[in-house]
Parts: structure tokens; C-alpha cells; sequence
């Protein structure tokens, strides 16, 4: 019975954990709270995907681009130069490779006619990636 309470409450509980992100003052800490709520986005995405709940999935994987942008623009607002202050920016790129792959894994588990939801997050994702990579390799403007 607890186990399924746990289970009902989580699409609600990780929705919460993207509002306290937002509420974060502290922009580096804004960003690796945004990312822990794409990983935990993630793993209810799959959970609702097994379930055969395509509509929950959606909201799921919307949140996970949601919480990739706001972390990314969290750390573009610090101000700070990537390649000289790289602590924070090098943590969200290593999350975000990690999260392509997941996503990758994701969608081979999908249906055909199902993985065009997880390709365009997972555009977003590498974008946001290959943005942070090309921060820390050479800075920004």
C-alpha cells in the first residue's frame, strides 16, 4: 500500500522539485536542482511509459527539456566565464551527456511510432550539451 501511495504521489512530487528550483536564489544551485528534477522527470517518464500512460510520458519528458533549459540559462545568468570557472558548468555537461543516454535508452524501448516524443527532447538536451561543451572549451562572448 505504501509502495503504491509512493508511486501516485511522484508525478506530483517531481513537478515540486522544479518549482523549488525556480525559488533557488543561488543560480549555480538553481541549475543542479533543475538537473536532479530531469533525472527524476526521466525515471517517471519510463515508469508512465510502461504503464501505457503516452499522455504522462508527454508531460514527462516536456519536463525534462524544461529543466535542461532552466538550468542552462541558470548558468549562463552566474555571469561567470565557463572555461575559467568551470566547477558548476563541467557537472551540468557531464548530467546532460548522461541524460542523452538515457533518453537514447528510452526511445529504443519505444514503440516506433512513439520516439519522435523522446527525439525532440533529446535535441534540446544535445543542444544545450553541445552549448556547454563549446563553454568550457572556449568560453563565452
Amino acid at each position: 500500500m505504501k509502495l503504491l501511495c509512493l508511486i501516485l504521489l511522484l508525478p506530483a512530487a517531481a513537478w515540486a522539485d522544479l518549482d523549488r528550483a525556480r525559488a533557488e536564489s543561488n543560480l549555480e544551485k538553481r541549475a543542479g536542482k533543475a538537473l536532479e528534477n530531469a533525472e527524476d522527470a526521466l525515471n517517471s517518464a519510463r515508469q508512465a511509459y510502461d504503464a501505457g500512460d503516452l499522455e504522462k510520458t508527454r508531460r514527462f519528458l516536456d519536463e525534462i527539456a524544461e529543466s535542461v533549459d532552466l538550468a542552462f540559462t541558470s548558468l549562463k545568468e552566474t555571469g561567470k566565464n565557463p572555461s575559467r570557472n568551470s566547477k558548476h558548468f563541467k557537472r551540468a555537461e557531464v548530467k546532460t551527456r548522461a541524460l542523452l543516454k538515457r533518453l537514447e535508452g528510452l526511445s529504443e524501448n519505444m514503440g516506433v511510432a512513439d520516439r519522435p516524443l523522446v527525439e525532440t527532447v533529446s535535441k534540446r538536451v544535445q543542444k544545450v550539451h553541445d552549448d556547454l561543451l563549446l563553454g568550457i572549451m572556449e568560453g563565452w562572448e
